[in-house]
């Protein structure tokens, strides 16, 4: 037994908690999958960069790619068309200056722009965002509902087959609630089931289909269909789950489900035939970083005659660090604030301290904790203390709850921007807590819905 464990790979897979158990290379203590990758030799593979390949076997590995029947599938597709939703870098990026010229910039990037700011820039940073959330983000409302038309979840007269965890239904519910009460969502009277009748009844503003993005297994959509009597269900997601709510949906009467598995960036929706002029709400729950972007992109931003009729939208907001300047929707915006796009990607990388620990429900209001207080004595002690001559050492002195408190207003100021996008594409739109920060510290939601016309 000995022996054969000394042939295996010595790589260690730290969410599996065991050594790698392919055979290593010879001369080496790894396989090939995990042997040391000289820089040069490796590249992204150009169908799925997600992963790489030695360069001398890329003529090899295109033709054979897993993915390679999935990416030619999607790419006959109507609907397919590739970084439409994706955003670009614009003229601003040249005026303002910026270090950072790739489109993607990761995380170890955003920590490399942070400390090599000098400690007058980072306080004066601090000082900015203190101002501009002061201005903008007063008015984000407790919003925390349990509409009675989701009785049949929280009550958990579901089908048993399908999973039940108290805090998603909670969330779920409260996102419903809140497009309930804008007036984009509609209970059905007769049994939770829309007859034709029905449809007959009610106004211009009805509502016959829901486009989920980031479905995931698309449970935020099944409790939709179940208990607003929707018909039509499109779930966006780029990747394969399993226990999927598919087969309960498609289980329903006179319910038609399409899941389209594309990424967002490249999902054009006014060419999806079947919702051509009909009206839609958009939700999504915790779209990761850009992914809420590229949403807002998806359905706002190219209207005409033949597009669906977007009349709601509600996204829960999440991963704020992994928001990049390219796709976010609302650069004017941050420019206005004389916020340049490098502090916007360190405003990013702020953003993961608000949930780099379990703070839950002790955490104070972020109004409650003056900033501008404590970093004005930081700025004091620097002056004084050679030791804090580095940001890095500044970040380090500063209380967890201070940090956490700065991540949040980063946060509400990253939403506050994609707030005032939706307002001024024709939408009412605001920023509401959906769900304690006890159930899920990202507990923001931007919801939106059509203006209505009886109030002056």
């Amino acid at each position: 037994m000995a022996a054969k464990s000394s042939n295996r790979c010595s790589f260690w897979l730290t969410k599996k908690k065991r050594s790698c158990a392919n055979t290593r290379i010879e001369s080496s203590m790894f396989c090939g999958n995990h042997s040391q990758r000289l820089e040069g030799q490796w590249i992204p593979c150009p169908i799925d960069p997600s992963h790489s390949v030695l360069q001398e076997n890329l003529e090899w590995h295109v033709k054979r790619c897993p993915l390679l029947k999935q990416t030619v599938a999607l790419s006959g597709q109507r609907f397919y068309q590739k970084g439409i939703n994706a955003g670009n870098e614009e003229e601003e990026e040249e005026k303002m200056g910026s270090c950072c010229s790739d489109s993607l910039v990761t995380s170890e990037m955003k920590r490399k722009l942070l400390y090599s700011m000098s400690v007058t820039k980072f306080h004066q940073l601090i000082k900015k965002i203190e101002a501009v959330h002061g201005g903008i983000c007063k008015e984000i409302e407790d919003s925390y509902l349990a509409p009675e038309a989701c009785n049949i979840w929280f009550n958990k007269e579901i089908d048993r087959k399908l999973p039940f965890q108290e805090k998603h239904v909670l969330q779920q519910g409260s996102i419903l609630g809140n497009l309930e009460e804008i007036g984009a969502l509609k209970r059905c009277n007769i049994n939770l089931e829309c007859c034709e009748s029905d449809l007959k009844e009610k106004d211009d503003n009805s509502v016959s289909a829901v486009v989920e993005f980031g479905a995931g297994r698309g449970y935020l959509t099944q409790m939709l269909a179940d208990c607003y009597g929707i018909k039509k269900v499109y779930l966006v997601e780029r990747k394969s789950y399993k226990l999927k709510a598919d087969r309960s949906l498609r289980q329903k009467e006179n319910l038609v489900l399409e899941r389209m598995r594309i990424d967002i960036e490249d999902l054009n929706l006014n060419a999806v035939e079947s919702l051509h002029g009909v009206p839609y709400v958009a939700v999504g729950k915790h779209l990761c970083g850009p992914a809420t972007d590229l949403s807002l992109r998806c359905c706002l931003s190219r209207q005409d005659g033949e597009s669906p009729v977007l009349r709601g939208l509600a996204i829960a907001t999440c991963c704020h660090h992994l928001c990049q300047w390219k796709s976010y929707i609302n650069k004017e915006y941050i420019l206005s604030l004389e916020i340049s796009k490098d502090e916007f990607h360190i405003m990013t990388s702020f953003t993961s301290w608000a949930v780099d620990d379990d703070h839950g429900s002790n955490l104070p209001g972020v109004d409650d904790i003056d900033l501008l207080a404590s970093n004005a004595k930081e700025e004091e002690g620097a002056v004084r203390d050679d030791s804090l001559s580095s940001v890095e050492e500044v970040v380090k002195k500063m209380k967890p709850i201070e940090r956490a408190v700065l991540g949040f207003k980063c946060k509400q100021i990253i939403d506050a921007g994609r707030m005032k996008w939706v307002k001024k594409h024709g939408l009412d739109s605001k920023l509401v807590k959906y769900i304690p920060a006890s159930i899920s510290p990202e507990n923001t939601l931007l919801i939106a819905g059509k203006p209505n016309p009886s109030v002056a």
